[in-house]
């Protein structure tokens, strides 16, 4: 039976798998250059693809709930849908992170690896979406602050990268220095995922013969000023404040 399970699961992640990329591939050939010849401005045909990218996620999120792969318990989610210009920083234990954050928050933008650029499958949809590549350290600072003046949430995970199972948390410092130089209230989510599943180095049908759960702990805003207990918060100093706050929630039952 645990064998049954298992290659189930399999099935229906290499289903979503291959929705996802043919999705990707039909939103750029097909969907956006219809949507561009509706009238507005590149900021609202970037917003009405992000409506598509935020449905399609909370589709593909549906889909694995209800075929039994994972389970999402959400905690304060409702900050999420309350938000505008507020820097989203979240840990990233598992590749369905990115997926859960824009299936909960309206309109937002996201940091992503430049890689993502090229991919033949993902790289028209983060361009027509809007979102910030961080290969270019010079721009992604006013790249941020452009997109939190328009009022978007913005999601990074200050890690850069998914955590390596049994390795602790490690943050760069891009995270600070947007924060420090925009003034944005920081949005913390916890996230946990348990068994851990599509972490890095792991193959997307290694897949447990149980569900998934994914928790989504949505903290209080806060201030580089009350995370770091100091007047003037530097990038140092605040991306060390950030590791604790993270490890010290990570660590609570």
């Amino acid at each position: 039976m645990a064998t049954l399970s298992v290659l189930w699961r399999i099935a229906v992640a290499g289903f979503c798998f291959l929705a996802f990329m043919v999705g990707g591939i039909a939103f750029t050939l097909l969907l956006f250059p219809l949507m561009r010849l509706a009238p507005g401005s590149r900021a609202e045909y970037e917003r009405r693809v992000r409506v598509v990218v935020r449905l399609s996620f909370a589709a593909l999120l549906g889909v694995l709930r209800v075929l039994g792969l994972v389970r999402i318990d959400a905690r304060n989610s409702e900050r999420l849908r309350q938000m505008g210009a507020v820097l989203v920083l979240a840990n990233h234990p598992s590749y369905l992170d990115i997926v859960v954050l824009i299936a909960h928050i309206p309109d937002g933008v996201c940091v992503v690896k430049a890689k993502l650029w090229s991919n033949p499958f993902f790289g028209g949809v983060v361009r027509a979406a809007g979102y910030i590549r961080n290969d270019a350290p010079e721009k992604l600072v006013p790249d941020c602050a452009a997109k939190l003046a328009q009022g978007l949430p913005l999601i990074i995970f200050p890690e850069g990268t998914r955590t390596m199972p049994g390795e602790p948390l490690h943050f760069v410092r891009g995270a600070a220095h947007i924060a420090l130089s925009t003034g944005v209230p920081i949005l913390p989510v916890v996230l946990r995922c348990e068994p851990r599943v599509l972490t890095k180095g792991a193959a997307w049908y290694a897949w447990p013969p149980r569900v998934a759960r994914l928790e989504l702990d949505v903290q209080a805003c806060v201030t580089p000023a009350a995370l770091v207990a100091k007047k003037r918060a530097g990038a140092r100093s605040l991306t060390q404040a950030l590791e604790r706050f993270f490890l010290d929630r990570l660590a609570m039952p």
